[in-house]
């Protein structure tokens, strides 16, 4: 009963985590777009005046909500997460071949009510350009990051993902991500591209 009623509220959590998720990427759109003034650039002229092009109530409007609903989208993640290791937990006594079942079948498009595995993410996605590398070979906004390339778990999380992707620059990297309950197995080639780093987007770990 206790498992049912935790799966129930992480599934009810996840839903309001892709909720957010929209709002959130309604918004960076809108910053981003051509005539945006982006998600951190300058409201004043080299003058140090206000910006005539842009509206300047309506974007720090836009930038608040932005960071409340990432502040949230943390809150939730992190209720989530609790959820998996609890769920986890309860059901490793019960399940003497779940050493077996973290090999037999793969992670792509399991739902939660399926009972697989339970595996944490180690970082999860809060920002993402729309032509990155990242974008471009499937990650999304708010996907939690379970394994890139060699990076699973463990200390210096950052340093490492960061030294994985140099290591493999134009080479392709197998990513398991979760994405809205599922798990789901991605392949991602870190490469330079018109922004920065080799993948166009920022981790939140944690």
């Amino acid at each position: 009963m206790v498992a049912t009623n935790l799966k129930s509220e992480t599934k009810s959590l996840m839903d309001q985590r892709a909720t957010l998720e929209a709002e959130m990427n309604a918004l960076i759109d809108t910053l981003s777009g051509p005539a945006g003034p982006g998600l951190s650039a300058n409201l004043t002229d080299s003058e140090g005046f206000p910006r005539s092009d842009i509206d300047i109530p309506t974007v720090r409007a836009q930038r608040k909500r932005l960071a409340e609903l990432r502040n949230d989208h943390k809150d939730i993640t992190d209720r989530i997460h609790k959820n998996i290791q609890l769920l986890h937990s309860a059901k490793l006594p019960h399940n003497p071949d779940s050493k077996n079942q973290g090999t037999s079948a793969p992670y792509e498009n399991h739902p939660m009510d399926v009972d697989p595995v339970v595996r944490i993410p180690f970082a999860t996605i809060d920002e993402i350009a729309e032509d990155s590398p990242a974008a471009e070979d499937g990650l999304q906004l708010g996907d939690g990051i379970v394994k890139f390339g060699n990076v699973e778990n463990g200390e210096r999380l950052q340093e490492r993902l960061v030294s994985e992707a140099q290591l493999n620059q134009g080479r392709p990297v197998s990513v398991v991500v979760i994405r809205r309950g599922a798990f789901l197995n991605l392949t991602v080639t870190p490469r330079p591209w018109r922004g920065r780093g080799l993948l166009g987007c920022h981790f939140l770990f944690g």
